[in-house]
């Protein structure tokens, strides 16, 4: 259960950081209101998974997730560089997380 909630977390920090672009300085009320809602949940179930999962390894797969996801929210949302070394670099971040999922025990 604390990997499912590890994974909503780091889909929350995905949220929160495109939306960060949506707010304009936090300039913009709907977008500023659904990035603060997203940054609170976001950390709140990665403090609940971190009760079973090791810190280290719960820290690295949420942050990994999150850059992954704003990284291909970008590509697909803003016309971000979809270059192969981009995508390269994102594949790497995901053998880290698989590889940090199965090492935990």
């Amino acid at each position: 259960m604390s990997w499912l909630i590890l994974v909503v977390a780091g889909l929350l920090e995905v949220v929160w950081a495109v939306g960060l672009k949506y707010t304009h300085g936090f300039s913009r009320l709907v977008p500023s209101v659904i990035t603060a809602v997203a940054m609170i949940a976001s950390v709140a179930l990665l403090s609940w998974a971190m009760k079973t999962l090791p810190v280290g390894t719960a820290y690295a797969v949420w942050t990994g997730i999150g850059a992954v996801g704003a990284a291909i929210t970008g590509i697909i949302l803003l016309g971000e560089s979809a270059s192969v070394a981009r995508i390269a670099s994102l594949v790497l971040i995901v053998a880290g997380i698989i590889g940090l999922k199965l090492s935990t025990h």
